[in-house]
């Protein structure tokens, strides 16, 4: 920690670990606080994490804005028979919000994620993050785009009715920019913020904010619908969802 820091917490009488605490906790606090705060609050954030088993992709267990870790998966594309790693994932979600929606909902828990479990989540307008890390080598900006328009126009025909939106669809990633260079590590953020606003992030730059209550619940159902990008990542985040109750 810096002589800065070390100073405040000597005027101010706070001690240093509570600082931090504080700043984690509270967006807010970490907002005003002096820029030494926020990289050692930074720091912590980075130590306080969870590891993507096969890809050894490292999460932040609560990155920022109340959200928190709830399930790791990995994204796979067929190619020539062979499963190809394409990124690394977490599902984050406020769960204290969405803590209120499950016990308002349902009178107790399942015994294990039930569809109706799954879909509370998917239907909600509760603060919600898919954080993807790109593992694969050689992604361009318009290989994801493409995956993207094919993956969430298909969520989307399937909660439609089988009506096709691709205008809606192409608001997502259609203003991205084909010179974003994604190497392995870049990070693409998708939240969901209450109001049904699709909000998305390349490497840090934000790229659309579409409000639309069904591209939200389409996004989210294709990892926590009946067809998943990664069937044991969804099994861990229903059931905790079940720890809510």
């Amino acid at each position: 920690m810096s002589t800065t820091v070390e100073k405040r917490v000597v005027e101010t009488a706070i001690p240093k670990e509570v600082l931090i605490e504080e700043a984690k906790e509270e967006d807010s606090v970490l907002r005003e606080a002096p820029k030494e705060v926020k990289d050692v609050v930074d720091q912590a954030r980075e130590e306080s994490s969870e590891i993507e088993p096969k890809t050894r992709v490292s999460f932040p267990i609560k990155p920022y804005n109340g959200l928190q870790l709830n399930s790791l998966g990995l994204r796979k594309k067929q190619i020539l028979t062979i499963g190809v790693k394409i990124y690394a994932f977490g599902i984050y979600m406020d769960n204290k919000a969405m803590k209120e929606v499950v016990n308002s909902k349902m009178e107790k828990a399942p015994e294990k994620p039930t569809k109706e479990l799954y879909e509370l989540m998917i239907n909600s307008d509760v603060l919600a993050m898919v954080r993807l890390v790109i593992v694969f080598p050689a992604l361009t900006m318009s290989m994801v785009r493409k995956q993207f328009d094919e993956g969430i126009g298909g969520s989307v025909k399937k909660l439609n009715g089988g009506k096709k939106d691709e205008e809606l669809v192409n608001k997502v990633m259609g203003a991205a920019k084909d010179s974003i260079i994604l190497s392995s590590g870049s990070v693409i953020e998708i939240t969901r913020l209450p109001g049904y606003i699709l909000q998305t992030k390349v490497k840090g730059e934000l790229v659309s904010g579409v409000e639309s209550e069904l591209l939200c619940r389409a996004y989210f159902n294709m990892y926590l619908g009946d067809e998943p990008f990664d069937k044991v990542a969804k099994e861990g985040f229903g059931k905790s969802l079940i720890s809510l109750f």
